[in-house]
């Protein structure tokens, strides 16, 4: 595949592809004779990975550690397994962030349905009439 190809399959840009590769995000992939970047079906696995563990917020730097370990063999795989313990707990403190948020929007939502159904707007959970 072309970096046009993967960059279109995984909505990044050529950019940040490239970046990723001379970082160590994913390792380097081979190219044509022509120096053109070919990514293959690992090369995509690769890239698969990065993209989904940026989007949840893991570090480019825990990445570049992992894939180095990974390209050490073996006898990394408990130091590969300890990374990836520490970036579920970044990703689930993420999420509860973003669930104290929701159940704050949820609130606030239902507060304004039921005063739309009574015409008075209150509030019951120590919120700020102004919130």
């Amino acid at each position: 595949m072309t970096i046009k190809e993967v960059c279109e399959q995984f909505d990044i840009t050529p950019d940040t592809l490239r970046y990723y590769e001379r970082v160590g995000v994913i390792p380097e992939v081979n190219r044509t004779k022509g120096g053109i970047r070919d990514y293959t079906e690992e090369d995509i696995k690769w890239v698969e990975n990065a993209v989904c563990m940026r989007s949840a917020g893991v570090p480019v730097e825990m990445l570049i550690e992992y894939v180095k370990l990974f390209q050490e063999g073996d006898g990394t795989i408990k130091a590969r397994r300890d990374l990836l313990v520490e970036a579920r707990v970044e990703v689930q403190a993420q999420l509860d962030k973003y669930q104290s948020t929701m159940d704050r929007l949820n609130y606030k939502i239902s507060r304004y349905e039921e005063a739309i159904k009574t015409g008075v707007l209150t509030w019951d959970n120590c919120e700020s009439k102004k919130n």
